[in-house]
């Protein structure tokens, strides 16, 4: 099972199993187990998540006790600060290269 990765630095967190709400990158100490570190987290949809939350969490940095959390796993493509309209626009145009 791959392990998870830091949504704000991407080093490989070494957790394998359940993060807990305390849990810290060691390379930057952010929160592991917050929005951004989640694999529903998507800026482009309501409340900035892929689940049927009711209500928004903020910030999206800090830890949280949100049902829906999962880990952020190694190789997944997570996108972390960058545009979505322009990760779109690349990825379409990528489809068109020679």
């Amino acid at each position: 099972m791959p392990g998870m990765t830091c949504w704000n630095c991407g080093v490989d967190t070494k957790i394998e199993g359940m993060v807990m709400r305390s849990d810290q990158c060691e390379s930057c100490m952010a929160d592991l187990r917050s929005c951004r570190g989640c694999r529903h987290f998507d800026p482009t949809r309501r409340f900035q998540c892929r689940e049927s939350v009711i209500a928004p969490v903020q910030p999206k940095e800090k830890a949280n006790f949100c049902d829906f959390f999962q880990g952020r796993l190694r190789g997944s493509a997570a996108r972390r600060n960058g545009d979505p309209a322009q990760d779109s626009k690349s990825g379409f145009d990528d489809l068109f290269k020679d």
